[in-house]
Parts: structure tokens; sequence; C-alpha cells
């Protein structure tokens, strides 16, 4: 009993484990996001005009941010009431299985309309394992970490995202520079079986990870008080409904990269015939600074606070699409480099690398899972499964409009930004202060 209740923080492999398994969580979302806006659409929707078919491939992207609440509902619970760790072993073999088995799909081609469903019914495994994925990874870091480092120990998780993507971008490249015939064949599948490699890797870290101190003697206390045994959702709904939706909001600051990294690559490929290879190195390039700038704006975030680093990163973010996209119409692509990287490297990172510990710290111990899982997929589900096509239709069937996906951008990102004003200030606060707090 002794050994339950007495456990060591170990911050370093917390911030490991969740990095892995968010590399390979964002290696499969953004594999999928950039064959989607490149391949899918010929491949399971062929019969459909360019613009119809890149549309129908980014309402399946949004379909795994759509269920994403409901995943929540399930996978949050599970981390509050079994581990943290639990759910992490879970959702990376539901995660990595579906993405591997996206390679193994027939093509419409092959078996008609069983195809786009097949794709569907993956994207939602991929969707129900993201719900829990990810917060339970911040929530295993948050309490693991000291508590003048939480912001950075967290944002290692965020860290992991940005690597993942910027691995799947940089592996998909020579894939996309293949023949048409060969890319539309075989090579775009390969993308999806190399993330069983990640898989393993995450596997083998995650397997001897331990519970943090905070939530192994949360769990002591509903076994020797029965008062608190509660389940966490309706703890959830009925004492933490305001932290929800302050989350929910201000994770929709995720339009800003749904619009750049998926919209903005067939906005520019396929309405102002941009060389696809010259737009993938964009997100490599803006993934690239992230590695840097998501760990230091997070030292910067347990020093000032996490209020205004997040808030002047959203509204900065939002704005940097209006230059951005106005330089795809124009073709100039040194423009598209320096506005890409400034405003996804560098300014939404700020937001980025800062909303785990945020977020995570709006909730106590006991319902920390459930709670994070709830707000952040209600929010990437508004965003994630509306922002790409929102983005499309916005922009018109001949991809002229730039100015309204841009709008749309900074709309979403300033609407977090207020959200994200009206919270409380925790960076100050040590984690059982935060309990105490936000138990009351």
């Amino acid at each position: 009993m002794t050994a339950l209740v007495t456990p060591h923080k170990r911050p370093r492999k917390a911030a490991l484990a969740s990095w892995i398994g968010s590399a390979l969580e964002y290696y499969d979302f953004a594999v999928f996001g950039t064959a989607a806006a490149l391949v899918l659409n010929r491949i399971f929707f062929p019969e459909d005009s360019d613009a119809a078919g890149i549309l129908k491939s980014m309402m399946v992207l949004g379909v795994a941010y759509v269920v994403r609440p409901f995943g929540a509902m399930l996978m949050g619970p599970l981390g509050d009431r079994f581990g943290r760790r639990f759910v992490l072993m879970l959702t990376l073999f539901m995660m990595g299985g579906a993405t591997f088995a996206i390679g193994c799909l027939p093509t419409y081609d092959q078996v008609g309309l069983l195809a786009p469903a097949l794709l569907v019914l993956c994207r939602v495994f991929q969707g129900l394992s993201a719900s829990g994925e990810q917060a339970s990874a911040i929530s295993m870091s948050l309490e693991h970490a000291h508590d003048h480092q939480r912001a950075f120990t967290t944002s290692w998780t965020l860290h992991g995202t940005q690597f993942g993507s910027l691995l799947a971008t940089a592996v998909f490249l020579p894939f996309a520079a293949l023949p048409e015939e060969d890319l539309l064949t075989w090579g775009w599948r390969v993308p999806f079986w190399l993330s069983a490699f990640v898989l393993v890797a995450a596997w083998l870290i995650r397997r001897r990870l331990e519970e943090a101190p905070s939530f192994v003697e949360t769990q002591v206390q509903q076994v020797v008080d029965p008062a608190r045994r509660k389940a966490p959702l309706t703890l959830v709904f009925t004492r933490h409904k305001r932290a929800v939706a302050v989350v929910a909001v201000c994770a929709m600051v995720n339009t800003v990269n749904m619009v750049f990294t998926t919209f903005s690559i067939s906005f520019a490929t396929k309405g102002h015939g941009i060389d696809s290879g010259a737009m993938l190195w964009v997100p490599i390039a803006s993934n690239g600074l992230s590695l840097l700038a998501i760990p230091l704006w997070a030292m910067l975030a347990d020093r000032v606070g996490r209020k205004p680093i997040f808030a002047t990163g959203a509204l900065v973010a939002g704005g940097l699409m209006f230059p951005y996209l106005h330089a795809i119409t124009s073709g100039n692509v040194l423009l598209v480099f320096v506005f890409g990287v400034l405003m996804h490297g560098a300014f939404y990172s700020m937001a980025n690398g800062i909303w785990p510990s945020f977020y995570a710290e709006m909730f106590p111990t006991r319902v920390r899972v459930t709670g994070l899982a709830l707000g952040t997929q209600i929010g990437f589900a508004l965003s994630g499964g509306i922002a790409p096509a929102a983005a499309t239709a916005l922009a018109g069937d001949d991809f002229g409009n730039w100015v309204g996906p841009a709008a749309f951008t900074l709309g979403m990102a300033a609407l977090a930004c207020l959200f994200a004003l009206t919270a409380r200030e925790t960076g100050k606060l040590s984690l059982a202060e935060v309990d105490r707090v936000q138990e009351h």
C-alpha cells in the first residue's frame, strides 16, 4: 500500500511518454490531412470534380473531429477511473491500427462506395482514440511535473504533435514527387504503413510508465471516502460546466492549424497553381520552428502566466492568415513561406504550447482527464470538423476568394482569445492549490 500512496514524480519520463504518443497521433492525423488535400479525392471520390472531391475529402477529414466529443465521454472517465496509463495504452493501439488499416484500403475503382465507407470507419476509430490520448497524456505529464515547470513539462505533449506533423509532411514529400500513376496506386499507402514503427516505439516507452502521486492519492481518497466516488462525467456536468465551455471555445484556436495544414495546400495547388512540393515545405519549415518555439513559450508562461501568452498567440496567428492566403493568390512563394512560418511556427505555437497546462489546470485531479477531454474535443470538433470544409466552401468553386477563409479563421481565433481572458490564472499556484481552488 505504501508504494501506491507514495510514488515518485517522474517528469522527464512522463514528458517523453506523452511526446511519443502525441507524435504518433498527429503523424497519423497529418498524413491523412496531407493525403486528403493531394490524393484521396482522386482515389475515393474520382467521379467528382476537383473542388467537389476535395470538399468530400475535407468532410471525411472532419469525421474524426466530429466523433471526438463522444470519444471524450468514453475515454475521459476511463482515464479518471482506471488511470491515465490505461487509456494511453488503449488509444495507442486504436490510433495506430486505424492508420495502418487506411493504407490497406481498397479504392473506389476496386469496390465502389464501400471504399469511402471504410475510410470513414477508420477515421471514426482515429477520432475516438484521439479523444483520450491527448487528455490522458497531458494529465499524466502535468501531475508528474514540478510546480514551477508545469507549462514546460506539459508542452512536450504538443511538441510531440508538431514533430508528428513535421514527420508526416516530410515522409509524404518524396511520395508526392512520384509519377502520378505510382502515387495513386501504391505511393500514398506507404506513409500510413510507416506509422507502425512509431507505434512500437511508443509502446516500448509507455509500458513502464507509473501513475503520478496526485492521481494515486485521489484514488486512495475515493477508497477511504465513498462520498468521493461519484462518476467523473457526472461531476464534470454538475460542477465544472463553465470550465468545459471555456476550454471548448479556447480550443477553437485549432482553426488556424486546420486551415494552414489542410485547406491551404489544396487552395494553393488546385486553385492557384503552386507546386505541391513547394507547399509541403511550408509546414515542414513551420513545424521546425515550432519545435524550438513551443518549449520556449512554455518556459515564459511558467514565469508570467498562461493567459497573456495564449491570448496573444491566438489573436496574432489568426490575423496573419490574411497576408498568408493573399500571398498564395499572388503566387509569391517567398511570402507564402514568410507568413506561413510566422503565423504557424512562431505565433500559433504561443497558444499551442501553453494550452496543455492552461486547460488542464481548470480541472481538479479526480476529473481532469474527463473535463479536459470533453472540453478540448468539443472545441476540436467545432474547429477541425468544420474549418477545412468551411474554408473550402468560402473559397468558392474556383478557389478565388481568400478573404472569406481568412476572416473565418480570425473570427474563431478572436473568440478563443476572448474566452481565454475570462479564465482563472493558475500559473503561480501549486498543483495542490489548483485542486483546492477547482474543487470549490
